[in-house]
């Protein structure tokens, strides 16, 4: 198929239709609002359902009632409107029903502003909503990535019957960039299998139910959930490795949007004769806690860059097992980090580490010492002043005058 130029969060619109998901239920929030604009125009196109909810709670259960009848169904929202479906988000994780949610994340906490952000990571593979459960969450770094996982998810969420959520930082949805699509047309409908209330006449009846009041049961209900979790974190880790495949005495850890960042800053230092990999999680829940630590393995320090106050630096953490100095470089409410801050921070690691990395960002500054550059305006000197015969013999004539004085002074001292 040809590329197409797409704005992010249309193409995660288009992506979900591809993927055979014809309805959509949710509510509009800057940074996202363009993904039901989207669908409210193209799912009457191939016969599907848009509904716009009149609030993000009800939006919420409405998904759970659409995948409980064995629709494919999408929502999605950013950051505090995600805080409001948690409490639907719960009941789905624990009635085992397929549904995906995207976040395009932006600046908080609190109503905060509708920059981009990562600081949702927490909320989304720790606390997405009460209750022993957790989902299962990607990360894209580009819009093309964004794409792919959202077909994924579908796979996934049906696969292992749970809310599967991708996250991506307001950038993913705004830039436009291009895409293809590796499904063409509308996907099939979900199969409602054996556990889709679609009415029982002919068969035994089905019962969709989040309530278990005797303890043992809703104890054997959480065992259940959590070995099914255990399954996906044995086989759905996703991660990306970048200029690891030679020495280096770095390792960058960043996901999302940021990761593209530190992989411009990682090259511009590789002019400079400095060796920095880097490590993306892909699922950041389940974390890829073995391959972080084999990379880290290779590293005399790691430096762990986000747009939040450090959320992923716990995962990081974990992954290292206090065996190498982790230092952090985060921003928060909307700014992003250049690469050339970036790249202030790598050096600044690598001063950290030893004489391996003082000798490393000596021989970085020498390389960029000697790369060209334009020469700064000289400010012309002062002539000095020229000595001439006559200043000469002036200066010699003082001189001797002062000292034969002196001599005197000495002679009389002497002479009392």
């Amino acid at each position: 198929m040809a590329k197409v130029l797409m704005k992010g969060n249309e193409a995660i619109g288009e992506a979900a239709i591809r993927a055979g998901c014809i309805h959509f239920f949710g509510y509009p929030i800057t940074p996202q609002s363009e993904v039901p604009e989207y669908l409210a125009k193209r799912l009457p196109e191939v016969g599907g359902l848009y509904l716009q909810a009149e609030s993000e709670v009800a939006a919420s259960n409405m998904i759970y009632g659409a995948a409980g009848v064995g629709i494919r169904v999408l929502t999605t929202s950013s950051s505090p409107g995600i805080s409001l479906m948690a409490e639907g988000i719960s009941y789905i994780a624990a009635a085992e029903l397929p549904v995906v949610l995207v976040n395009i994340m932006r600046a908080g906490p609190g109503l905060g502003g509708i920059l981009p952000a990562q600081s949702d990571y927490l909320q989304a593979t720790r606390g997405t909503g009460h209750g022993d459960f957790q989902l299962l969450v990607l990360a894209p770094a580009s819009v093309q990535e964004a794409v792919n996982l959202v077909i994924d998810s579908f796979t996934l969420a049906e696969k292992y019957h749970t809310p599967v959520m991708v996250i991506g930082d307001g950038m993913i949805g705004q830039m436009m960039e291009p895409v293809e699509f590796p499904i063409e047309g509308v996907g099939p409908p979900l199969d409602p299998g054996d556990w889709a209330l679609t009415g029982c006449e002919g068969r035994e009846r089905r019962v969709v139910n989040t309530l278990f009041l005797d303890p043992e049961e809703l104890n054997q209900h959480n065992f259940k959930l959590k070995a099914k979790y255990e399954l996906i974190a044995k086989n759905e880790q996703r991660w990306e490795l970048y200029n690891c495949d030679k020495p280096y005495d770095l390792l960058v850890t960043a996901f999302g949007m940021v990761s593209r960042i530190c992989k411009t800053a990682i090259d511009q230092l590789a002019d400079e004769g400095l060796n920095v990999g880097l490590f993306r999680p892909i699922s950041v829940n389940p974390f890829p806690y073995d391959a972080c630590r084999k990379a880290m393995n290779k590293a005399k320090a790691v430096l762990d860059v986000e747009m939040s106050m450090g959320q992923m630096l716990l995962d990081v953490q974990l992954a290292g097992e206090g065996s190498k100095p982790i230092d952090f470089f985060g921003t928060a409410g909307g700014v992003i980090p250049s690469p050339e801050e970036v790249a202030e921070h790598i050096r600044g690691s690598l001063k950290g580490i030893g004489k391996a990395g003082k000798k490393t960002a000596k021989k970085a500054k020498a390389v960029k010492k000697a790369s060209p550059k334009k020469a700064p305006k000289k400010t012309p000197k002062k002539a000095p002043k020229k000595t001439t015969k006559k200043t000469t013999k002036k200066t010699a004539k003082k001189t001797t005058k002062k000292t034969a004085k002196k001599t005197k002074t000495t002679r009389k001292a002497a002479k009392k």
